[in-house]
């Protein structure tokens, strides 16, 4: 997850409400990596500004948020993952916006309004043991502005202006959640010649208006920290050792095959298919369990960030890429039978499941979609462990770990190329003389 933020707060003790005007909201957006060296305005669409009441102050405390967006008109989102949409439109002098957030033990409720009178209630949280006194404010975040490369994005900012607010207390302090530097202040937030510094914030306030500014997001988060997934990146250079295996093992064992002939080589065909499947899955299986597991220990071990996932899609994303070895050696296997020569075989293997792989983390997007919807390498989609957000800006692509199929889907046209294959050799059995 992602939780950074400029936060302009003070203590909520037990249940309260806090309601705002926003008036504006503008941003600025630096020129694609790796200079930096031009600031152009500009709002992403997903750059947020609003208010929230959040547990406390560490990155990834519970939290549910009103909010204003870019492009996405109003919304109300709790715990990363959830998100609710309001009305549409964005915001201005001429068109403000208004936004409440009451809370009521552990349930939080979310309102617009565009006059301050008549209010719509948006959503409602449940967030599960809120203590007594949480933390209620001003919150401004923008994302980054994806460009096409792994990890490389604009920098962008997101300025937004609040009056009207309900809290009167002075004591007012800002906060860049999930900064590196500590920027809390009474007022005033962190300036460099007056203006608040890109990518870390700040607050000015003038009698009841507040202007704000902050970067990053607050979302279920894509790219920082290791997937499941990403520790098992060495099983495509064990796919390759395990192709060559199987096809040899596909054209071994001649005399057995001139002795059963014709009539029983399906059978012998078969056998082999469970032999080589079941012994791949099974080493496949426990590397894959130790792979992760040590990865995990390792990365966690070291202070390096660790992509959270269920039990459930752990099990999945480790077992499904032992099926997917052993369902590639099957594919293997059937090639060596059906082309009867060995370099041939692992060719085509090779071409048909490593290379497109491979491809489609180097071609655009577009291209690499369609090498893994159309080809057998669509199986390596049973090893993604994340989701896609719509209220994400991030890079869905296979080389971030995002897949144009979902996870059995993609395993399921593997499986479809395997038994097309396994049928076709099944039904060319070996020559009397061979």
């Amino acid at each position: 997850m992602t939780d950074k933020f400029y936060f302009v707060h003070q203590p909520l003790v037990g249940d309260g409400s806090i309601t705002v005007r926003v008036t504006s909201l503008t941003g600025l957006i630096t020129y694609p990596p790796p200079n930096h060296d031009q600031i152009v305005p500009g709002v992403v669409p997903w750059a947020k500004a609003g208010i929230m009441i959040k547990e406390n102050m560490k990155q990834g405390s519970a939290y549910a948020a009103m909010m204003i967006t870019g492009s996405h008109g109003t919304r109300m989102q709790y715990d990363f993952t959830q998100d609710t949409a309001g009305s549409p439109g964005g915001v201005s002098a001429q068109s403000p916006r208004w936004l409440r957030l009451t809370r009521s033990g552990d349930i939080l409720t979310g309102y617009e309004s565009t006059d301050g009178t008549r209010w719509t209630q948006v959503g409602t949280a449940h967030l599960v043991g809120l203590p007594a006194t949480v933390q209620v404010g001003l919150f401004v975040t923008s994302p980054g502005d994806v460009t096409v490369q792994e990890g490389a994005s604009r920098l962008t900012q997101a300025t937004a202006t609040f009056d009207h607010v309900s809290l009167h207390d002075n004591m007012w302090t800002g906060t860049s959640v999930g900064s590196l530097q500590d920027t809390s202040a009474s007022s005033g937030g962190n300036l460099i010649n007056g203006v608040p510094a890109l990518s870390i914030g700040g607050f000015n306030r003038s009698g009841d208006t507040f202007t704000v500014t902050g970067s990053g997001d607050v979302s279920p988060g894509t790219e920082e920290g290791w997937t499941t997934g990403r520790y098992l990146i060495g099983a495509l250079v064990g796919l390759i050792v395990v192709i060559v295996v199987a096809v040899f093992f596909s054209t071994s064992g001649r005399p057995l095959e001139r002795k059963y002939l014709i009539h029983q080589w399906g059978q012998v065909l078969a056998a082999k298919a469970i032999v080589i499947g079941l012994v791949t899955f099974t080493t496949q299986a426990v590397a894959a369990v130790v792979t992760v597991q040590l990865g995990k220990y390792i990365m966690l071990s070291t202070g390096k960030t660790v992509q959270p996932v269920v039990p459930l899609t752990e099990l999945r994303v480790m077992f499904g890429t032992a099926a997917l070895v052993g369902a590639v050696a099957i594919f293997s296997l059937a090639l060596g039978a059906l082309f009867r020569r060995r370099v041939v075989a692992m060719t085509v293997s090779i071409a048909l499941i490593v290379f497109p792989f491979i491809l489609a983390n180097l071609a655009p997007l577009a291209v690499s979609q369609w090498l893994l919807r159309l080809t057998p390498a669509a199986g390596f989609a049973i090893q993604q462990s994340l989701p896609e957000y719509p209220q994400v800006i991030s890079l869905y692509t296979p080389a971030v770990g995002y897949y144009p199929l979902a996870p059995w889907v993609g395993f399921a046209v593997l499986c479809g190329y395997t038994a097309l294959a396994f049928s076709l050799a099944a039904f060319r059995p070996p020559r009397k003389d061979a």
